[in-house]
């Protein structure tokens, strides 16, 4: 697995890291070294009134970028370049083992 470096974009009141591929839960370690674990969701910045006040990522990355949020430590995560876009979190799911198979959606 190649590693890239890419210079991730620090704002001055949020932690900003580079989600992982097929990451889901939160790497961050607390001063005693411990993982955080919590969950990375989706979050629509321009409607939580908190970051309406602060203003860094809109007027950084503008009013609709993709951005994933700790729900324990709000550490944001940005998406990896690696993953396909337009997948969520959970990512692109199984096909089923039952043969019940539906077919994807068109885009």
């Amino acid at each position: 697995m190649a590693t890239s470096t890419v210079s991730i974009p620090q704002l001055p009141h949020h932690k900003v890291k580079l989600k992982k591929r097929g990451q889901r839960s939160c790497n961050e370690k607390n001063e005693k070294g411990k993982f955080c674990g919590g969950h990375l969701k989706r979050w629509f910045y321009t409607d939580d009134v908190l970051e309406q006040k602060c203003g860094d990522l809109e007027k950084s990355w503008g009013r609709d970028a993709e951005v994933y949020r700790c729900e324990h430590c709000k550490t944001l995560y940005l998406p990896s370049p690696e993953d396909p876009s337009g997948l969520s979190v959970g990512g692109p799911g199984q096909t089923s083992v039952f043969g019940l198979t539906i077919p994807g959606k068109g885009k």
